[in-house]
């Protein structure tokens, strides 16, 4: 049970760290855009589906398993993109074509590009945990830790959703208070790879003001995501 207090608690400090705030190199111009609090399929372009096994309803409680199903207006935010590889980790996005890679390394990965005058990103880091870890018991834990979150009006998405055959926790947070204060839409799943249990901590990321404009290409790369399990 301490262990997976202590998982949790990490992917809550990586969920608001900080450190991800001081990667934008923020500007001071430009206003605050109208942020969104719907979370329906219409707005976040993912399709509502049961995955149907025993397993998948032991850690959602039976609930609903989005996949992606993304909008024309999501996959228009990528035509002539990139793809953004992480060979160490084995794994893929596809990226606007005027995204940089920041850097990769052996636990984290990040490309950004600038929108609006506002630096948005894609960041991603990697926690291996021990190999009787439970991990069904700690995703279930974060799904319920982000709901507690929703009702103190920290975030407001929060979903089962299935990446390339991985189960985890979408969560986007709320329009922050301050314009320049880092708003993230976030991923959060466990997987096997190279004989590791791993934990996957998926954000992208931006000043608040500019996250609606974003918010296409956002889950457009969220959902354009591939990874070896």
């Amino acid at each position: 049970m301490k262990r997976i207090i202590a998982v949790v608690g990490l992917a809550c400090l990586l969920a608001s760290c900080s450190k991800v705030g001081q990667k934008f190199d923020q500007s001071n111009s430009g206003s605050p855009g109208a942020a969104t609090t719907t979370g329906d399929s219409a707005s976040t372009g993912a399709s509502s589906t049961t995955t149907g096994t025993t397993s998948s309803a032991d850690v959602t409680g039976g609930q609903e398993v989005e996949r992606p199903a993304p909008s024309a207006a999501q996959l228009a935010m990528l035509e002539g993109g990139q793809e953004a590889k992480w060979d160490q980790q084995g794994m893929t996005w596809t990226v606007p074509k005027d995204w940089k890679k920041m850097s990769v390394e052996t636990k984290s990965l990040l490309w950004s590009g600038r929108s609006g005058g506002d630096l948005a990103s894609l960041i991603v880091n990697i926690s291996p945990m021990a190999e009787d870890f439970p991990t069904d018991i700690s995703l279930k834990a974060m799904y319920d830790q982000a709901v507690t979150r929703k009702k103190n009006g920290e975030v407001d998405e929060v979903r089962w959703l299935e990446l390339d055959g991985v189960k985890g926790v979408a969560f986007r947070e709320a329009t922050p208070e301050g314009a320049d204060d880092p708003r993230r839409l976030q991923w959060l799943a466990y997987r096997k790879y190279a004989g590791q249990s791993q934990m996957v901590n998926l954000m992208l990321a931006t000043a608040g003001r500019s996250f609606e404009k974003n918010k296409d290409a956002f889950y457009a790369i969220l959902y354009s995501t591939k990874l070896v399990h």
